[in-house]
């Protein structure tokens, strides 16, 4: 007798349980979809704070190439000896800023 009255609170401790856990859930689903829908929001608002920053990028990217142009203008027409070296400087720099806004662009936008 006392081995089925065992096994009896054990099956009601289990039922008990299981509701509470079934309550529980329904409760979260609720709370999962507003995350969700929070989630995209920030995304969203990200999204139209990114599209402005590349374009500044490329804008940064251009003034960067102009004024190196003129800086290894400058040295070529003064004779330096360093005018290759400071030639991929200023070529790094703006491919470094291309590709920086480029990644930007790969990461936070989805194809229309």
């Amino acid at each position: 007798m006392k081995r089925f009255s065992g096994i009896r609170r054990g099956l009601l401790l289990l039922v008990l349980a299981t509701g509470t856990t079934l309550a529980q859930s329904v409760d979260q689903t609720k709370g999962i979809g507003a995350g969700v829908q929070v989630l995209t929001q920030t995304t969203k608002q990200l999204q139209d704070y990114f599209r402005p920053m590349t374009t500044v990028m490329y804008v940064i990217a251009a003034i960067v190439g102009i004024f190196g142009a003129f800086r290894i203008y400058s040295k070529m027409q003064a004779g330096d000896q360093d005018v290759q070296k400071s030639a991929v400087n200023w070529g790094g720099s703006v491919l470094f800023l291309l590709a920086f806004a480029a990644i930007l662009e790969a990461v936070f936008f989805q194809a229309p």
